[in-house]
């Protein structure tokens, strides 16, 4: 019902999808594995009596219906639908609200002067008729996306205007959850041409070749003003200001500049849609290939996420239905609170927190119900609770002295078979970022451990597929020779199990005995991850199962090989899945006595695949502490010596971890690939007199260890 200037989408011909249409489109989504259908429409298309017939002759009383409908089925194939159909009434928007994961409505601009130019003709254009229906929807508790259309004619003062007005009503409803600066870019009309087709099309085209070339260069209307990269980073820092909390989109396929505006601060790129952009139809966005390779140039890692944003995924905000259907399908991405992504296999009950933390204290074992409550604790008093008596326990068995380790990693190669989905270390032996070391390179690394004064070398590797038995014996062989007295901590359980397949049917213990006699002196209890088949089958399907992982180390303890132990936690586990970890490795202990320490690493979700496509967000440093604490009273005395991984979590919050259970800040590491290839931040080396540094800042002595 609106004949704005810049408008290209509308036709004001009648134009309705027929329910088989609808559903055609939805199946087809549906087997591309899309998470959202994105209802964009005209504004009140009944105004045309044909669409009113039409939608009269599919059962519907009005488009809402339809829409509603549409939803329906959008939800029962597993897409979360978005609608932005223009100016709602309340009950419309309740309508849709049962229906959809979020909604949106641009504000566009706050300048009611637009209603002579650009905007005649649109009433429901008008400032004031659309910021009621944004204050309506945060009324209702609807996740909801807004915007503003910049270069339609409006001042740089009344930009910041809008924004200003935007964040107004989100101090009042605190439902906007992200904000678009949209430049406008002239387009050709399209009456009489299907703008879905020409959309797809160019879609295609770019995906496939990398090469956008169809974008119309048109003069700008005499209404219109030119937009430069500097008015939007203005724009951008300005939204920054005003909303703090609120995601900045940019749409990355009106200008090339979007790198430079993340740099400035957004967020977000939006939908990038297979099937193009429906209202700029020959400005095709970029796919998640292409915008990953060019963000990695400046470190900046590509991620997932649903239409609504994780803070809204709850009940208070999403009606059960949706939420279901989240749950059911989309469970990673909902956030640590507790939001029960999976059904526990027993009721979690926090009144076992009290005695469990008592229970653990004393260095008694715990029940899986126990330590899953522990897990999943999160009242203030309660996690308090738990650090003291983790601290408490770390004095009784380790004393207040904090060790580490100069020590330096070497991994030789990242060309991997494996293919993790937390990983981003591993590479296809064809990938232009693969790499092996050469002997004089590693040479030349072991040479340069031995000068900074490490008294380890930490040696890990791909699953490289070229590589026989003899090959892993060999690197040893080289790190003896180079540094005799050099300890070698090497060969993941992942790495020894590959040896064992690929030795022509040695006996796990024959292929330790020749790696201690190559100069093997302990084994990293590495590639544990979550030591829960149901985990590992969805982060590592290729991964070793559980009873191979203990049957490696236990083998290892046999040959008199201890070992490290460790969990990798922060990404789609459950608290009782960690319980079952702890259980596994606890026993272990028990059984054997071989390993000399507990390493709890924090999941880096940055340039890995589960991060891009879960959604997964790094585990906040409250939650990282926590689990530490529990991890030390999950132990009891089985194990003494829990480190805190500085490059995981940081050396402020590998400090703070000495409160909470840590007597360990592991090693100086020199090189440390497989954590900064995940996007870790906190580098790859410290020199001793940092960490000593950080065991003073905690009040406690610091001393050099050895390995074992």
């Amino acid at each position: 019902q609106c004949y704005c200037k810049y408008c290209a989408f509308s036709t004001h011909r009648a134009h309705l999808h027929t329910p088989d249409e609808v559903e055609a489109i939805i199946d087809g989504a549906a087997r591309r594995n899309v998470k959202e259908l994105l209802v964009l429409t005209g504004e009140k298309p009944e105004v045309n009596p044909l669409v009113a017939r039409r939608l009269a002759e599919y059962g519907h009383e009005d488009f809402t219906a339809y829409v509603v409908w549409a939803c329906e089925r959008a939800l029962a194939k597993g897409l979360l639908p978005h609608t932005n159909l223009g100016v709602l009434d309340k009950r419309d928007l309740g309508r849709l609200r049962e229906v959809t994961a979020s909604q949106g409505l641009m504000l566009e601009s706050i300048s009611e002067r637009l209603m002579e130019t650009v905007h005649a003709g649109s009433p429901t254009k008008h400032p004031l008729v659309r910021l009621q229906t944004i204050k309506d929807a945060g009324e209702l508790r609807i996740p909801f996306t807004s915007g503003i259309l910049v270069g339609i004619g409006e001042s740089e003062e009344e930009r910041i205007a809008s924004l200003e007005a935007l964040a107004g009503v989100h101090r009042e409803y605190g439902h906007i959850q992200e904000v678009i600066l949209q430049n406008f870019v002239p387009h050709d009309r399209y009456y009489g041409q299907d703008v879905g087709r020409i959309a797809d099309q160019a879609a295609k085209d770019y995906w496939r070749t990398g090469v956008a070339d169809g974008r119309p260069d048109l003069p700008l209307p005499s209404w219109a003003d030119p937009v430069t990269v500097s008015d939007m980073k203005r724009l951008v820092q300005e939204t920054r200001r005003l909303m703090p909390d609120v995601g900045i989109q940019i749409p990355p396929n009106l200008a090339d500049w979007w790198d430079e505006l993340i740099a400035a601060g957004a967020t977000d790129l939006g939908g990038l849609s297979a099937n193009g952009d429906h209202i700029s139809p020959e400005h095709p966005f970029p796919s998640p290939h292409q915008v990953r390779k060019r963000l990695q140039r400046d470190g900046i890692a590509l991620t997932e996420r649903l239409c609504v944003y994780p803070q809204y995924i709850d009940q208070e905000w999403m009606a059960q239905g949706v939420l279901d259907v989240v749950k059911l399908k989309y469970w990673s991405f909902i956030p640590r609170r507790g939001s029960g992504r999976r059904e526990a296999p027993f009721a979690i009950n926090s009144d076992l927190v009290g005695p469990a933390t008592e229970q653990a204290r004393d260095g008694r074992p715990l029940s899986a119900e126990q330590l899953t409550a522990l897990f999943a604790e999160r009242r203030p008093e309660a996690v308090e609770a738990i650090r003291t008596a983790a601290d408490e326990l770390r004095a009784e068995l380790a004393g207040e002295t904090v060790t580490f380790v100069v020590n330096r990693n070497i991994n030789i190669s990242n060309v991997c078979t494996v293919g993790c989905a937390f990983c981003g270390f591993g590479q296809g032996r064809r990938s232009p970022d693969a790499y092996q070391h050469d002997e004089a390179e590693f040479r030349a690394r072991v040479r340069d451990a031995i000068d900074y004064g490490a008294t380890e070398l930490c040696i890990q590797s791909g699953i490289h597929p070229d590589w026989e038995f003899d090959e892993y014996l060999r690197w040893l062989r080289i790190a003896k020779d180079e540094g005799p007295r050099l300890h070698l901590h090497a060969y993941s359980p992942m790495e020894i199990a590959h040896m064992q397949d690929i030795s022509g049917g040695q006996s796990l213990q024959q292929i330790f005995e020749q790696l201690r006699d190559a100069g093997l002196g302990s084994t990293p209890g590495t590639a544990a991850e979550v030591l829960h088949d149901g985990v590992r089958e969805r982060i590592s399907p290729n991964k070793l199962p559980v009873a191979r992982w203990v049957e490696v180390i236990e083998a290892s303890h046999r040959a008199g090989l201890r070992s490290t132990s460790t969990v990798m936690f922060g990404h789609i586990e459950e608290p009782w899945e960690l319980a079952e970890h702890m259980r596994v490795i606890r026993e272990l202990q028990e059984r054997t006595g071989g390993i000399t320490e507990f390493v709890p690493l924090s999941f880096i979700p940055f340039q890995t695949l589960l991060g891009r496509t879960h959604g997964v967000e790094e585990i906040t440093k409250a939650d990282n502490l926590k689990h530490t604490a529990v991890f030390r009273l999950a132990l009891g005395r089985a194990i003494s010596n829990v480190q805190a991984s500085w490059v995981k979590m940081g050396l402020e919050t590998a400090t703070e971890a000495l409160r909470w259970g840590v007597n360990d800040l592991g090693g100086t590491l020199m090189e440390e690939s497989i954590s900064r290839l995940a996007g870790s931040q906190h580098g790859t080396k410290l020199d001793p007199d940092q960490l000593v540094a950080a065991a003073h800042a905690a009040g406690r002595p610091a001393a050099e260890r050895t390995t074992l």
